[in-house]
Parts: C-alpha cells; structure tokens; sequence
C-alpha cells in the first residue's frame, strides 16, 4: 500500500534555523527586470505557421526593411511568429549577454533548428534594454518533441541600455522580507544595529526594513551590504503544512505538536494524549508532533486520502494549530 510521505522543511530557511539576511530578503531596486519582443523565426523544416495575418504582415515588412517591395502576400511553412522573453539582471552593461526565451505563437508543430532574427526587447517602459537574435536550443526531446515550440538561446541577447541606478550614492536602502514575518522582522532590525553598533535599521511592518547608511559607509554602500548580508538572523514563520492531493506528499514546516484530542475515521480510533490500555484505541503520547502521527498511521496502514481527512477536521477542531494549503 502507498505510504504517507511526510517531509519537514528543514532545510535552509527552516523555521528555528540560523540564515544569512541574505537569504531572508529583497533589496529594493536590485531584482531582474522582465523584457518582451515580438520576432520571426526561419530555417525550419516545414514545422513553421501554416499561414496567418500575422505572420504573413510579419514576412513582408522584413522584406521591405531589407529593400524589398513584394506584392502579394507571403507565406512559408518554414518561419514561425514568436514571442521572445528575457530578464534584465540588475546592473546589467552594455554589451552584456543575457539568456532568451523563445515561445511560437502560431500553429508552427517545432521550432526545432530554428534561427531567431534580430528582435529588440522592450522593458515595462516601452523602451528597447537588450537585442535578440541566434539559433534556438530545444533541447534533448523525446516522446513526439513534447513542448518543441519552445526554445532558448543562451546568451541570445545584447544588452543595449542600461538602468542607471547610482547604487553607491544611496543614503539608504529599503530591504522587503521574501516571507513577511513580524518576528523575523524584529530580529533582523536588531542584529543589524548590535553589529553595526547604532540605531540605522527600522523594521516598518511584517516585509519592511530600512536602513540609513552610517557615516563611515557613505560612498561604500556595496561594502556594507556585503558584510550586512552575512549576519545571522533566527527566521520565524506560521505553522503551515502544504498537502499534495495527487501524491499524497505532505510538507511541515516546522514541528508542529497537536493538541489533546481522539480520532475516530472508520476503523481508526487514535487518542492523543490518552490513557494506555483503552479497548481499540491507539494511544499517543500528549506531546506527539505530527511527524509522530504520521508514522503511528503509516504503522496501521492508512491511506494518504484518510489522513488529509483527518487533518483537515483536527484543524477544524482546534487540535491542529497550523495553516493548512492544497497544491
């Protein structure tokens, strides 16, 4: 019989665990920032759009562009419209190269040995940041080319502007917590100023946390971000079990216990902080956490669908003190 999977979090941002700040949070201004275009791609194999308004326009504006004056309309199995995506890293220069995705938007069946013409990339603002262009990479694919109508092309695009952000020149920074939490907040307000040795964070709310620049870091903010970004901070977070109907995958995050309650579901009697020797009844401990649980229940041979049955009415009952999240 399937067994019930239970995975704690346990892992780097675990709840109780010691992490970098750097770990903990976003500075504002320092993040990717998405791009857009609209291209052709030629040299397929007959895998292209069957036709289309839009990839026929597409065609003979090309045309023009290059000195070309056609009359009628231009179709070819061989080229195929796309869209092309790219992240603008934070600080990027020019010339940089950056890493494109390519997704057909037509009828095309495979953008397998493609070449993407030249595309500009546009930012939020309408304005061209990067220009694309290069032989596509689908890919080792198998069973019918599944998902052949996307490709990459790594370093397929150019920087050509640039954001100017005078990072250096900053007299203070905003810091957003990636899991807003009060605690968490709190804390890493107060490491900061203990090992900065001054009143310079100020945690605003559960995600917010500012920082003046010290005098002796002005004009050296990179510098006290790379010190400030390996202090140790003790994270904190919600109780929270995340449930994978379709696998039967449950993941804790943290040690969660469960409050004195029984369990009755079919033949299933579980008492949690019971009397031993009751008739027909599994007794477990009063302090059992929910990984104790599950083993008890793996023991007896239930299965994955009774246990979220089960956790869901104990949440209900109050016995259950986490947030319960379906995927």
């Amino acid at each position: 019989m399937k067994k019930i999977i239970l995975l704690f979090a346990f892992l780097q941002l675990a709840i109780g665990s010691e992490n970098r700040i750097k770990d903990l949070v976003t500075i504002k201004g320092v993040r990717d920032n998405p791009l857009i275009g609209y291209g052709l791609v030629i040299g397929l194999n007959g895998t292209g759009d069957s036709g289309g308004e839009i990839t026929s326009t597409s065609l003979k504006k090309m045309f023009q562009t290059l000195g070309l004056n056609p009359t009628t309309e231009i179709s070819s199995a061989n080229v195929a419209a796309v869209i092309v995506t790219a992240k603008l890293p934070p600080f990027a220069r020019l010339g940089q190269k950056i890493d494109v995705i390519v997704s057909s938007i037509g009828d095309a069946s495979s953008l397998a040995g493609g070449t993407l013409l030249i595309t500009p990339l546009k930012g939020g603002d309408g304005k061209i940041y990067s220009v694309a262009s290069g032989p596509l990479s689908i890919g080792g694919l198998t069973q019918g080319q599944r998902f052949a109508t996307t490709g990459k092309i790594p370093s397929g695009a150019t920087v050509e502007r640039e954001l100017q952000v005078e990072f250096d020149q900053k007299k203070a920074v905003r810091m957003a917590l990636k899991h807003p939490d009060f605690t968490t907040a709190a804390r890493i307000e107060k490491t900061i100023n203990q090992e900065l040795g001054g009143k310079f964070a100020s945690a605003k709310d559960s995600a917010t946390i500012d920082l003046i620049i010290p005098p002796n870091y002005q004009r050296k903010v990179v510098d006290l971000i790379a010190i400030m970004e390996n202090f140790k901070v003790v994270s904190d977070a919600k109780a929270r079990i995340v449930i994978n109907e379709r696998t039967g995958t449950i993941v804790a995050g943290g040690d969660i216990t469960l409050n004195h309650s029984a369990i009755s579901h079919g033949d299933l009697i579980i008492e949690i902080g019971g009397e031993e020797g009751k008739k027909g009844f599994h007794i477990l401990d009063e302090k059992t956490s929910l990984n104790d649980l599950v083993k008890a229940l793996n023991a007896i041979g239930t299965k994955p669908e009774d246990l979220i049955s089960i956790f869901q009415t104990l949440k209900q009952n109050g016995s259950l003190i986490a947030d319960l999240e379906f995927i």
